[in-house]
């Protein structure tokens, strides 16, 4: 998962053979100029400017939203700040090195969990 989310999008749209004027277009409240500073890496979209650039261009909103880089920084420093044990675990994470598909598999597995459990209520 080496991509960028600016690269990706410039990938669809070029394999469309559409410009960023053409898919500015296509879209509410989008410029050719802001789409080629998301291509560019230099900003990210809004989160309905995501969803609408995936349908336009004919993939999932959790394939591009994958490749959003953005860490919600702001939520992680007020649950470390509310609870020491939360930034306590993050360091961990680093420290240990682990990888993203570790982190998402445990997640994955634990939201598996709490289903099946559910199901048996």
């Amino acid at each position: 998962m080496d991509k960028r989310l600016g690269d990706k999008i410039r990938e669809l749209r070029e394999e469309q053979d559409m410009s960023l004027r053409e898919l500015a277009k296509k879209l509410e409240g989008g410029s050719a100029a802001h789409l080629s500073d998301i291509e560019l890496g230099r900003r990210l979209p809004s989160e309905s400017l995501l969803r609408q650039l995936a349908e336009k261009l004919g993939v999932s909103y959790g394939e591009l939203d994958v490749l959003d880089s953005r860490a919600p920084i702001e939520t992680l420093k007020r649950k470390s700040e509310q609870n020491p044990v939360f930034g306590y675990a993050l360091r961990r994470m680093v420290e240990n090195d682990i990888k993203p598909d570790e982190l998402l598999k445990f997640i994955e597995a634990r939201e598996s969990d709490k289903t099946k459990g559910e199901g048996s209520k």
